[in-house]
């Protein structure tokens, strides 16, 4: 199930919020297939300004974080390398739709893998 968490400064994101929702579950559907729609989880977090740095100073502007979640076994598919490119791709484009292109250069997209057993719903280890 792909998890996706984006991190954003509050002003940026207000407003903007069921846009990048769907972008960013276009992108996840674009990627594997419209099968995964439905399984896709975005958490949005804003930041307040001041309490976002980048290279120790406080910053007033940045472009979002993206991180996606997704589980170990990917990486170990044979068209990895091309699926991790396609995510990175599609995630930044999916982003820049929403704050507009000067934030695509600095939009950050980070690919997480979790083993299997190690994520559960409901109480339970999902396999």
């Amino acid at each position: 199930m792909p998890h996706l968490t984006v991190h954003a400064l509050e002003g940026d994101l207000a407003g903007r919020e069921a846009a990048l929702a769907e972008a960013l579950t276009d992108s996840i559907a674009a990627v594997y297939g419209e099968w995964a729609r439905e399984l896709v989880t975005v958490q949005l977090i804003g930041v307040a300004v001041g309490r976002w740095a980048v290279g120790g100073r406080l910053v007033e502007t940045a472009s979002p974080a993206v991180t996606l979640a997704v589980r170990e076994a990917m990486f170990a598919r044979p068209d990895a390398e091309e699926r991790i490119r396609q995510l990175i791709a599609s995630l930044t484009d999916a982003t820049a739709s929403v704050f507009g292109e000067p934030s695509r250069a600095r939009t950050t997209v980070e690919l997480v893998a979790t083993p299997a057993g190690r994520t559960g719903v409901g109480g339970r280890p999902e396999e």
